[in-house]
């Protein structure tokens, strides 16, 4: 997408590096904000652990930079040190860090490399606190005080994605003048359009990676409830384990629930729409988010969304508008939920359309396009 509007023209040419974990998850997720930096006049490269992603990212005229970081506990002094290293060596003017645990590397690195300006995008703060793990939860008040100290140097912006994480950062100590509100990395909604209803089961789609903590467990449960209620209809798991994450489901587990005739698993999708246009009612009963993608595109395609009332979910998922919101955890008030959207297409089209319209006036990659190279213009002297 292209914004070269002129309040976003950069007065010289500045070094915007990405810091990522995963090229797939900058290509999903950061990639159109990065074209959009570049053609406003930056110099864009994105440091990530390259997969199969390089060729898009190259033809997007954005410079790749090999840098792998494990997501589990790695060797906690050498990846700092590498980082300090890269930054050293590429000399950007901003690092824009995405996700926790760069962040906490990524502010610090930037001390030793005396690096001018960082933005810092926390958008995975909630696991601090709903892991199960006795260390993480001993350590969350120090994780959170010490993130709050390094959010706060000099030249220094924090992106949140909805209020919560604002709230609780805020209360942590980081500066109000330091934090930034960017809801979601936005959508293409020229791309997510809504299409008819398609005839015959009513599909229900759970999108995402197969993890507990995305409710994969609860979504199982209510179909297994439903499916002894209701003929005629679907409930679909799109999206693969994720192995580097402790919380992912066993591929065997899943393999299980298809014996049960409970769910379809439709693995990992690369194109969204046509799984959108295929269903019927979207869910995705998370403990906790930044602001789900996934939901903001099944609102853009015109599809009703059962989720639950947690930071994240909550922000685009308006109860009794364009979607339900169910406790977290609750199997069955997820199951009625689900069973209330089934048996009325009346009610699925009016929240659909409500869902439609919400995005377009909120969270469409335009504005989160915008409200970002906004964050960077800030560091222009």
């Amino acid at each position: 997408m292209s914004v070269c509007m002129e309040e976003t023209k950069t007065q010289k040419k500045q070094k915007l590096l990405f810091l990522v974990t995963e090229d797939w998850y900058f290509v999903s997720h950061r990639l159109s904000i990065a074209i959009a930096a570049r053609e406003a006049g930056y110099e864009v490269a994105v440091a990530t652990r390259v997969a199969k992603h390089a060729d898009i990212i190259q033809k997007a005229g954005i410079r790749l930079i090999p840098f792998e970081l494990s997501r589990r506990a790695g060797n906690p002094m050498l990846e700092f040190w590498a980082l300090v290293k890269l930054y050293r060596r590429e000399k950007p003017d901003i690092v824009h860090h995405v996700a926790l645990k760069l962040v906490l590397y990524g502010a610090l690195a930037v001390r030793f490399a005396n690096i001018s300006a960082q933005v810092n995008a926390v958008t995975g703060l909630g696991w601090l606190y709903i892991s199960n793990n006795p260390i993480v939860r001993f350590g969350c008040p120090l994780i959170t005080w010490f993130l709050a100290h390094l959010l706060n140097f000099k030249n220094s912006r924090v992106i949140v994605q909805n209020p919560d994480d604002e709230e609780l950062l805020a209360k942590a100590g980081v500066l109000p003048s330091r934090i930034r509100m960017v809801q979601g990395v936005g959508v293409d909604t020229d791309k997510f359009l809504p299409a008819s209803e398609l005839k015959g089961p009513v599909c229900v789609v759970l999108a995402a990676r197969l993890l507990w903590d995305k409710g994969v467990g609860e979504f199982v449960d209510a179909a297994r409830d439903l499916k002894q209620k209701v003929n005629n209809v679907r409930f679909i798991l799109v999206g693969n384990p994720d192995l580097d994450n402790p919380a992912s489901i066993l591929e065997e587990t899943i393999r299980a629930w298809e014996k049960e005739n409970i769910v379809e698993w439709w693995g990992h999708h690369k194109e969204m729409v046509p799984v959108f246009h295929s269903a019927h009612i979207v869910c995705l009963p998370s403990y906790r988010e930044g602001l789900p993608k996934v939901l903001i595109e099944a609102a853009s395609c015109g599809l009703p969304i059962v989720s639950t009332d947690v930071p994240g979910c909550r922000e685009i998922v308006r109860d009794d508008y364009n979607g339900i919101l169910v406790p977290k955890s609750d199997s069955v008030s997820l199951s009625n939920a689900l069973l209330r959207l089934i048996e009325d297409p009346d009610l699925r089209a009016k929240m659909g359309k409500r869902g439609r319209e919400l995005v377009l006036d909120k969270f469409s990659s335009k504005h989160v396009i915008l409200k970002t190279l906004n964050i960077y213009n800030e560091f222009i002297k």
